[in-house]
C-alpha cells in the first residue's frame, strides 16, 4: 500500500502565515530602499549638477585655447542669443580672450559609439576655419581600446587644429591631408564614431553660427 500523505492539523494555515510574512517583509524592505534611493538622488542632485557645470566649463577652457571667458548662446527662433538653454533647446558657448573680443565657439555633441552614447565638446574658430580642440566628456566604450578616444594623446591632438572642409576624413596609416584624423589601431570603430559626431554636429551648426557673429563681451562672461 502507498503511504497516505498527511497533513497535520494547522501546518496548512502556519505555511500561509510563512509566505505572507515573507511577502510583507520584502514589501517593506523595498519601500525603504526606494525611499532611501529618492533620499539620496535628491539630496545629491544639486551637487552632481555643480559638478558636471564644472566639468563642462572646463571643457570649454580646454578647447578653446586663450579664452578668459565664456557665454551660453541658444539657437532660438531663427538666431543666436545669450541665455541659458531649455531642456532639449541647442546651444553653444562663446569664448573670449582677456580684452573681450570673441575667439571662437565650444560646441557641444554626442551619438552612438561602439558601446553606448559619446559625449563631447569641440572648440571652433570661425576666423580660420578649424577645430581647435576636443575632449569626450562621456564614454563607455572598451577598456583600453575604444576609450583611447580619449586616453591617447596622439589621437586627441589630432583636433588641436582641424580643418572642417569638405568634412573630416578619417584615415589610416597616418593623417596628411587637414581635415583628416588618424584612426586609432584597434579601435577604428571609437574612432569613426567621434569623426561622424562631430561632421554631423559641424552640418547642424556651422550654418547657424555665421548667422549672427556674437557681440563683444561685455566682461561679465563665466570664468
Amino acid at each position: 500500500m502507498k503511504a497516505k500523505n498527511i497533513i497535520e492539523p494547522g501546518r496548512e494555515s502556519q505555511t500561509v502565515v510563512s509566505a505572507s510574512r515573507i511577502i510583507l517583509t520584502l514589501a517593506i524592505a523595498g519601500l525603504i530602499s526606494g525611499v532611501a534611493i529618492v533620499g539620496i538622488y535628491e539630496a545629491t542632485f544639486d551637487t552632481i549638477a555643480e559638478n558636471r557645470a564644472r566639468e563642462l566649463r572646463d571643457a570649454v577652457f580646454t578647447v578653446l585655447p586663450g579664452i578668459d571667458s565664456m557665454r551660453e548662446m541658444v539657437y532660438r527662433e531663427g538666431q543666436l542669443v545669450e541665455g541659458k538653454a531649455a531642456i532639449e533647446e541647442p546651444s553653444v558657448y562663446a569664448g573670449y580672450d582677456s580684452s573681450g573680443e570673441f575667439k571662437g565657439y565650444a560646441i557641444p555633441a554626442r551619438g552612438p559609439g561602439f558601446q553606448d552614447t559619446i559625449v563631447l565638446l569641440y572648440g571652433y574658430r570661425m576666423d580660420t576655419g578649424r577645430i581647435v580642440g576636443m575632449q569626450v566628456l562621456e564614454s563607455r566604450e572598451t577598456p583600453g581600446l575604444g576609450d583611447k578616444i580619449f586616453k591617447d594623446p596622439e589621437f586627441v591632438a589630432e583636433f588641436n587644429s582641424l580643418e572642417v572642409q569638405p568634412g573630416i576624413v578619417l584615415v589610416k596609416g597616418g593623417s596628411r591631408a587637414g581635415n583628416e584624423v588618424d584612426a586609432i589601431t584597434g579601435a577604428t570603430i571609437s574612432s569613426r564614431a567621434v569623426v561622424r559626431i562631430i561632421n554631423q554636429a559641424n552640418e547642424k551648426w556651422l550654418s547657424k553660427l555665421t548667422l549672427q557673429h556674437p557681440i563683444r563681451s561685455n566682461g561679465k562672461g563665466e570664468k
